[in-house]
């Protein structure tokens, strides 16, 4: 699964470049409608609120932002310090993908909200992949990069308690 969400990611901009539209695109990966809403697609979305609201979450979705957020904070002291290993960024990095997977897979989120998450979702991905090679420097950033994916999802998502990534002593 986690496969074919980065063949997706992967042909977005293509798509919107053919004038598909980015929306329509993840609308199809995630079986909604594509003809319903192609009306009107931006080819570049930004993240933004709804309507000067945050967003609306479901438990899975919740689940798996709460189960990333937690594999960063765990791990957070060993990146502060500069001592993570490769090896616990790579886990880092499996971890995550696994929750995207997760989410992915058991979306039920309307199209509109889809699209934003998946703005934020993008930055998560690039996090991972960065934590999944063997550059400890481009590892480190790629857990930055996870960390401010993770506080754009709390300040444009309703996710009740949600706090961002914590260092753990």
């Amino acid at each position: 699964m986690f496969a074919q969400w980065k063949i997706i990611i992967a042909i977005l901009p293509t798509a919107a470049l053919l004038g598909m539209g980015a929306n329509a695109a993840l609308a199809e990966e995630h079986n909604h409608d594509a003809h319903a809403h192609h009306a009107a697609q931006s080819a570049q979305p930004q993240l933004s609120l709804n309507n000067g609201s945050k967003w609306e979450t479901d438990n899975n979705l919740r689940l798996g932002m709460t189960r990333i957020r937690d594999a960063l904070s765990a791990d957070l002291p060993a990146i502060h310090s500069g001592k993570a290993t490769t090896e616990q960024y790579q886990a880092l990095a499996r971890k995550t993908n696994d929750q995207i997977a997760f989410m992915v897979k058991n979306c039920k989120l309307d199209q509109k909200t889809d699209v934003m998450l998946h703005l934020v979702l993008t930055d998560i991905m690039a996090g991972a992949d960065a934590m999944a090679g063997k550059d400890i420097n481009e590892a480190r950033k790629g857990a930055e990069k996870i960390a401010g994916a993770l506080d754009n999802y709390g300040t444009y998502f309703a996710h009740p308690g949600w706090h961002g990534v914590k260092a753990t002593h």
